[in-house]
């Protein structure tokens, strides 16, 4: 089954450690990620900031030992987005966490590392990127393992009733404090008693929880 998973590996075994330690308060993003193409990868970077923070940036990025080269493409004010070429260890790096057919959804920085939200055609293809890569002692962490279902709207293991009872409490501020609409009001709007949805409920908020502290090794939890 085809599985999600969030990675972090520091900025110092990655990309941007001069500019990330030089420049406080940058926040640093990539609108896309070309993960099988050894001249194209992560060109582009979104880099956000106050004045301040951004002042510098084109003079950091010229003495980072990460970049060989950065093209300015667009000045939003608080926002730039620049077109990077990166040298060989970035692309190395990369390269080694899509080994596996993986594709990178997203990857930014956050606290001086790297974070990745990586697809995985199966699970066991991030426990092989994960042994592959700390065998040559890179300092990968896995944060989160989200499982697809077979069927896209299963929403990470909720039930369609579950998925849709979820936002419903949501958009009628259930889970605002304090609450819009109560456990009667709620079931009511959706036509279901008030017992059926507290299980309801309750089995939708087990399924994110087990969710969200899958947190370990590959391995853990098989």
């Amino acid at each position: 089954m085809s599985t999600i998973a969030e990675l972090t590996v520091p900025a110092a075994e990655f990309a941007l450690r001069h500019t990330l330690e030089v420049i406080d308060d940058l926040g640093v993003e990539i609108e896309r990620v070309v993960a099988h193409d050894p001249d194209h990868v992560m060109p582009y970077v979104w880099f956000s900031g106050d004045e301040a923070a951004l002042a510098g940036l084109a003079d950091a990025l010229r003495d980072d030992p990460s970049v060989e080269e950065a093209e300015r493409l667009t000045d939003l004010g608080g926002e730039r987005l620049y077109r990077m070429h990166w040298v060989d260890d970035v692309t190395v790096m990369l390269h080694l966490l899509t080994e596996e057919r993986a594709t990178v959804l997203e990857a930014r920085s956050e606290n001086e590392r790297w974070r990745f939200r990586v697809l995985f055609p199966e699970r066991d293809a991030l426990s092989r990127t994960y042994e592959f890569a700390t065998e040559r002692g890179l300092q990968i962490e896995i944060q989160k393992i989200h499982r697809l279902e077979e069927n896209r709207q299963g929403r990470i293991g909720l039930t369609d009733a579950q998925y849709e009872t979820l936002v419903a409490a949501l958009e009628r501020d259930y889970y605002e404090i304090p609450r819009g609409m109560d456990m009667d009001g709620l079931s009511d709007e959706l036509d279901i008693s008030h017992q059926a949805l507290s299980e309801r409920l309750r089995r939708a908020h087990r399924t994110l929880v087990e969710e969200v502290v899958d947190i370990g090794g590959p391995d853990e939890g098989r």
